[in-house]
């Protein structure tokens, strides 16, 4: 980053912002052709790896743990109950809530799904323990961002 030292606006290649941005792309690239064989887009995996870590979430509870609005997220969960895999039910609590359940088909997705980590591991070539560290220096640079940005 000698350029940004000088004063001069960094080569692209030099960009924190693109290499973040480019792997998003690759790893993408990566998961499609995984998720394909399960009918999810690489943002329903994400979803599902939610409900599958604690089932009968509130939309705002996985819209917050995803770091997605509502109006992102509404037509994603729509696409995963017409494939039979979540269901919407209003709570009984509070009916301005849309509880998201795992049908038994979504449960059953899981099994199918539990390849995709071990593949992707594969595919990055890399110790899992540096993977680690990476992600976690990872989430904690997003974090410091988050911050930031209130």
């Amino acid at each position: 980053m000698n350029n940004a030292t000088r004063g001069k606006t960094p080569l692209l290649n030099e960009q924190l912002c693109f290499a973040v941005y480019s792997l998003s792309l690759a790893l993408n690239k990566a998961y499609r052709p995984l998720l394909k064989k399960l009918g999810l887009t690489y943002s329903q995996y994400l979803v599902m790896l939610v409900l599958w870590e604690s089932d009968q979430r509130t939309v705002s509870d996985i819209g917050e743990q995803l770091f997605l609005d509502s109006a992102t997220l509404t037509p994603l969960l729509k696409r995963l109950e017409a494939a039979e895999l979540v269901q919407r039910v209003r709570s009984s609590h509070d009916e301005r809530q849309v509880i998201i359940c795992l049908t038994e088909s979504g449960r059953q997705l899981q099994e199918q799904a539990s390849a995709i980590m071990d593949e992707m591991l594969c595919a990055m070539g890399c110790p899992v323990e540096e993977l680690i560290s990476l992600r976690d220096r990872m989430n904690l640079l997003r974090n410091r961002l988050i911050q930031h940005a209130t």
